[in-house]
Order: C-alpha cells, then structure tokens, then sequence
C-alpha cells in the first residue's frame, strides 16, 4: 500500500522508466548464483564479465580497486523478510572479514561493508530487524545502514550511502564500492546512480536445488527474462561507472 513503511512506489516507477529510456541500467557488471560466490578480489572479475571472459586475465591493463561493499538483506544475506543467516552465507561473511588477504578484513579495513536494506534502517517499525542483525554479527563488526530524515530507500540512497564511506575514510570515490544484491530494480539500479559496480546475485539467498528455496515471485521473474533479453537478445552490456572510465583514461 502507498505510504506503508514497506512501499517503494516511486522505486518501482524509476525502474519502468528506466528500462524503457536506459535498458542497460538493468544490467550487473557481475552475475554470481548466490553471496556464497562472491570473488574476494573483485576487481578483476568484474571487468572480465564485461568483456565476455570466463576468467579474469592474468596481467589486465587496468582494474577496479573495490574497498567496500554494500549488501543486500533480503533475498541475499537472508530470506525474504528474515533476519536468519544461512550458515552458507555466515560463513562467507566470516570469510570475508577475517581472512588476511580480504580487502574487507575488519582489521585492516574494519568500516567497508555496511548492509543495505529496503526493510532493516528504512523506517522505525523495522527497528527490531537492526538489533537482530547487528547482535548477530556482532564479531564481525557488520552494521545496517540507517537512512537518514528525508533520504528515500533504494535506489534514490545512494549518495548518502556513498558518504557514508567517505566519512569513515573507506572510499574517495563511487567507483570504489560495489553493491551486491538479487534485485535488478533496486540493488543494480543504485548501483548505477551511485557510480559504482554492481553484483547481481541471480539466485537470491539459496543456489539452485537447496532445501527452502522459495518460488520466484512474479517481479523476480520478470527481471530474470528483462536481463536475460537485454544481454542475449539485444547485446547490451552494463555501462562502466562514469568516474572509473574516466580515470581509466587518464
């Protein structure tokens, strides 16, 4: 319902127009199956999916540095509408956080992956949801991202989630984020209007064949044929980031 804390009316709407003035908006630099499969090093895969590689070169001429990321919650850390996480999907968190070559370690890099969520940090009446999962990764020094008075939800957040980064000194610039989520309409479109990579996680929270994995919903179904038409059907491909093809042309 419109005006409901959980409504995105206007998300929806940017979406539409969006695919009929800038289809290739839809598109991630990165597609994975789950979380689980996210690359610790980033940078290369992200420019080998663009050029159509199935690994990453050995000596590319130039790379994306990524030092943060921006996570998803529903559909990608945990099921929708959740606050439990897959041991699968801890697991990579931990990995993430504590492995000594991880650019997000959390001692080396303890600011650089905040969660994104159009639920948890939206509104006050998902309050609850924030402790759950701040208590809950609590080791691992993982916060929720809390929208500021008069910011709108995914995709418009983008700026302020930017400057979140660039306030605790993690980032200099858009490019150097990534943001991984299940959502093409909301989690690849930020990404797009914040100028920085996107990683879509094409399965949502659970790979093909385990136990709970929910049906699609309809809107699921129809990003999953929009991106499937665009990228096989019309040759589309994500657009880089404005602020790291400039800097690649320096």
């Amino acid at each position: 319902m419109a005006g409901s804390p959980n409504s995105n009316l206007r998300g929806f709407n940017h979406a539409v127009q969006t695919l009929l003035k800038q289809p290739t908006q839809f598109l991630p630099h990165l597609t994975i199956p789950t979380f689980t499969h996210l690359p610790e090093n980033l940078g290369p895969h992200l420019i080998s999916a663009k050029k159509g590689l199935q690994t990453p070169p050995e000596k590319p001429p130039h790379t994306p540095t990524i030092r943060a990321l921006v996570l998803d919650k529903d559909n990608t850390l945990c099921a929708a509408k959740t606050t439990s996480f897959p041991p699968q999907i801890l697991a990579k968190l931990s990995s993430l956080r504590t492995s000594p070559t991880s650019p997000f370690n959390q001692t080396t890099n303890p600011h650089s992956i905040l969660i994104v969520s159009n639920r948890a940090g939206s509104h006050p009446n998902f309050d609850g949801e924030i402790s759950e999962l701040e208590t809950q990764l609590a080791h691992l020094r993982i916060p929720v991202f809390r929208l500021p008075a008069g910011a709108e939800k995914k995709p418009f957040c983008g700026d302020e989630v930017v400057q979140w980064f660039r306030e605790r000194g993690v980032v200099e610039s858009a490019h150097e984020i990534a943001v991984v989520g299940d959502r093409l309409g909301t989690d690849v479109l930020m990404a797009g209007m914040m100028g920085s990579w996107s990683v879509w996680c094409k399965e949502g929270v659970f790979d093909v064949g385990m136990e709970g994995k929910p049906e699609r919903n309809i809107l699921e179904k129809m990003e999953v044929w929009i991106e499937w038409f665009l990228r096989e059907k019309r040759g589309f491909t994500a657009p880089l980031p404005m602020g790291w093809e400039k800097q690649k042309q320096l």
